[in-house]
């Protein structure tokens, strides 16, 4: 597939995956990914947002049953796919344009989090599906932990420890905001 444009994507869900068929029977899974960057102002020696972008994507087939069943609401992600553009004629007849990322791969960022890989049988990939600590959906069991494995639950001084998912904005503070790279 040369000369594609592949992007990769970090941001929080913005809402829970949509599933729905194709008239070929084909599923599709589409969500919505925020990336807001956050930039140190050295002035108020604060972090600031700065502007979101709000990416569409599209999952589809067995990918799009294991983004339906894991990925919730909230919940941080990388996703790496094909970005596209599609231009179409509205309702009201005015002509638009939209851009949209088709996933290839998406999994739980573990930057603020931690998840538990259940391996799903069959496909030519052997294919994974995670069923993470910050929303593990009914009838995806999590991977049997290794017997010398440190325990999964986060220290109480961790925002998760208490069923918070550890992304507000105030959980976040860097170690020394000076050693942050200007951009």
């Amino acid at each position: 597939m040369a000369g594609e444009t592949l992007l990769t994507i970090v941001g929080n869900l913005t809402g829970d995956p949509e599933i729905r068929t194709t008239g070929g029977g084909a599923p599709v899974a589409n969500f919505t990914i925020a990336s807001t960057p956050r930039n140190y102002n050295r002035q108020s020696n604060q972090w600031e947002d700065g502007p979101a972008l709000f990416m569409r994507c599209s999952a589809w087939r067995d990918l799009a049953d294991h983004c339906a069943k894991t990925l919730t609401k909230g919940m941080r992600v990388i996703a790496q796919g094909r970005l596209s553009q599609r231009s179409y004629q509205a309702q009201d007849g005015t002509n638009r344009t939209v851009m949209e990322l088709t996933v290839d791969e998406i999994g739980p960022s573990l930057r603020y989090a931690t998840a538990q890989v259940a391996k799903q049988g069959g496909g030519n990939h052997g294919g994974y599906s995670g069923g993470s600590t910050y929303g593990n959906p009914a009838g995806n069991p999590p991977a049997t932990p290794h017997p010398n494995a440190a325990p999964s639950q986060p220290p109480a001084s961790d925002p998760r420890a208490n069923g918070g998912s550890g992304y507000t904005s105030d959980s976040f503070t860097p170690a020394d905001p000076a050693s942050e790279p200007e951009f």
